[in-house]
């Protein structure tokens, strides 16, 4: 079964370069491990939200981008071994020295729990975090289904919501301060492929206007503590030589 590194790290914007350089570098050796694909996207249309926002799960700051991405697996087991084999590869060595905080960088396993489309041709991405109670894992699912027709009617290219199966503590940061899980949530790690950002605007003014007149029902998580972006593709490994 399909499974996913997820990511996020605040980047110095000036340093964008050398960040497309070194993720070039790493996926050299994740290929090598048995990863089938590695997304990276820089953040172009970030918002300050007033209980969570992608600034606050990485302790961003002023000068610093944020960078959303993530790694496919064809199951956690090859992923698992990967980063075991990582620990003691002396080709690490060689990596070019990351430009950016790793000591800020938040990341886990996820399991995908709903995927439709594709995200091959994206010129733009929406990133998600969220916290969800456990016991609403299936309405949560029901719900994606839902949002997915919308999305698609406006022109998205494809979707997928991860699951939280292996998301660890951080000193710093983690996917669980940064969505201020509470007992018995699990983090979830999702986005949707779009054609480009106007696409996506266009599709976002859509569907809040039919919202308007729909009678929505609750969601199972606290939309409050959700936060989203707009990310454009800056690595994508099936484009690659």
């Amino acid at each position: 079964m399909t499974y996913f590194t997820g990511a996020v790290a605040a980047v110095p914007s000036v340093n964008k370069n050398a960040y497309r350089a070194h993720v070039d570098a790493a996926w050299t050796l994740f290929k090598s491990y048995g990863a089938t694909r590695m997304t990276e996207t820089w953040g172009v249309d970030v918002p300050h939200g007033k209980v969570t926002d992608f600034y606050g799960s990485v302790a961003a700051e002023p000068d610093e981008t944020i960078v959303f991405s993530w790694i496919e697996w064809p199951d956690k087991a090859t992923a698992d071994a990967a980063w075991q084999t990582m620990q003691n590869d002396p080709a690490m060595k060689e990596m070019p020295a990351m430009p950016f905080d790793g000591s800020r960088l938040i990341y886990g396993g996820f399991d995908p729990v709903f995927e439709h489309g594709a995200h091959s041709g994206a010129g733009y991405y929406q990133g998600f975090l969220l916290a969800v109670p456990e016991g609403n894992k299936a309405a949560y699912v029901d719900m994606a289904n839902q949002a997915w027709e919308m999305f698609r009617k406006g022109g998205a290219l494809g979707t997928v919501e991860a699951w939280g199966v292996d998301v660890p503590q951080g000193k710093k940061t983690d996917f669980y301060r940064a969505t201020k899980a509470e007992d018995g949530e699990a983090p979830v790690f999702s986005w949707i492929a779009w054609p480009d950002r106007a696409t996506c605007d266009a599709a976002a003014k859509a569907m809040e206007a039919e919202m308007a007149d729909m009678d929505m029902p609750a969601m199972p998580f606290d939309g409050m503590r959700m936060m989203w972006a707009g990310f454009e593709p800056l690595f994508d490994s099936a484009k690659v030589a």
